[in-house]
C-alpha cells in the first residue's frame, strides 16, 4: 500500500514539473501567433499559427531575413509579423522590383511576385530596422510609417505549427 503512494506521488511530481516547465516555456520563451492578413505570402498565409521565440533579441541583433514579430508603432496593442530588410548601418533602396542594400541587389526567394513602388535611398541608423512584408502590394510596412525601433521586437518566427500541412520551419529564405 506504502509503495503505491510513493509511485503517486512520483508521477504527480512528474507531472507537475512537466506542465510547470512547459508553462514557464510558454510565456517566457515561446509565443504563438496568429498571421492575420495576406502581408506574408505566400509564405505565411492568413490563418497560419506561428511560434516566436520571445528570447532571442535579448541575447542576438536581428539580421537581415529574420522573421519578426512586433508591436506595431502606429498603436502598440497591435503585433505584426515582418521581414527584416535592412539592419543598424546598412542602406535600403527599393527600385525596379527589387531591394538593394549596401548598393546590391538581395536575393528574395520567398517574395511574391508584383510591382510595388520605389523607396530611398536609406540609411538604417543605431537602434532601428527596416521591414517589408513578403507580399509587397499588400502589406503596410517600414515604406508606409518609417524604420522600426528594435526595442518593439517581441521575437523571432520559429515555425508555423498549424494549420498541420503547413508545418514548417521558418528560415532566412522562405
Amino acid at each position: 500500500m506504502e509503495n503505491k503512494r510513493t509511485k503517486t506521488k512520483w508521477l504527480l511530481g512528474i507531472i507537475g514539473v512537466v506542465i510547470l516547465a512547459g508553462g514557464i516555456l510558454r510565456w517566457v520563451v515561446f509565443q504563438p501567433y496568429l498571421i492575420p492578413t495576406p502581408s506574408m505570402e505566400p509564405g505565411m498565409a492568413p490563418g497560419d499559427h506561428i511560434l516566436v521565440n520571445r528570447l532571442s533579441y535579448r541575447f542576438w541583433a536581428p539580421t537581415r531575413g529574420d522573421v519578426v514579430v512586433f508591436a506595431f508603432p502606429k498603436d502598440l496593442k497591435r503585433t505584426f509579423v515582418k521581414r527584416v530588410i535592412a539592419a543598424e548601418g546598412e542602406t535600403v533602396e527599393l527600385r525596379d522590383n527589387k531591394v538593394f542594400v549596401n548598393g546590391d541587389a538581395i536575393p528574395e526567394p520567398y517574395v511574391k511576385p508584383g510591382d510595388y513602388p520605389p523607396y530611398g535611398p536609406e540609411r538604417v541608423p543605431e537602434g532601428k530596422v527596416f521591414v517589408l512584408g513578403d507580399n509587397r502590394r499588400e502589406s503596410e510596412d517600414s515604406r508606409e510609417w518609417g524604420l522600426l525601433p528594435k526595442n518593439y521586437l517581441l521575437g523571432k518566427a520559429g515555425l508555423v505549427y498549424y494549420p498541420f500541412q503547413r508545418f514548417r520551419f521558418i528560415s532566412r529564405a522562405s
